[in-house]
C-alpha cells in the first residue's frame, strides 16, 4: 500500500501540471496521466477492490476511488 501511495501522488502532481497548463500543449501529459492509470491498475490489481475502476474517464474520480481503496485497505 506504501508504494501505491507513492503512486497516487505522483498521479495527483501530474494532474496538477495538467491543470495549471491547461492553456498550453498537454497532449504529453495527458497521455503520461492515462499511461500511469493503466498501469497503476494492472500493477495494484486494483479491479480486484473496485471492478468498475478500469472504466473510469476522469482522473479525479480515478483518484478518489485509489484514495478509497486504500482508507479501505487501512
Amino acid at each position: 500500500m506504501q508504494r501505491l501511495n507513492k503512486t497516487l501522488d505522483y498521479l495527483k502532481s501530474k494532474q496538477r501540471e495538467l491543470e495549471r497548463n491547461f492553456e498550453n500543449d498537454t497532449r504529453s501529459i495527458e497521455s503520461m496521466i492515462n499511461y500511469l492509470k493503466k498501469d497503476m491498475i494492472e500493477q495494484f490489481r486494483l479491479v480486484a477492490y473496485d471492478e468498475s475502476i478500469k472504466e473510469v474517464k476522469s482522473t479525479k474520480t480515478f483518484i478518489n476511488r485509489v484514495q478509497n481503496i486504500i482508507k479501505k485497505q487501512f
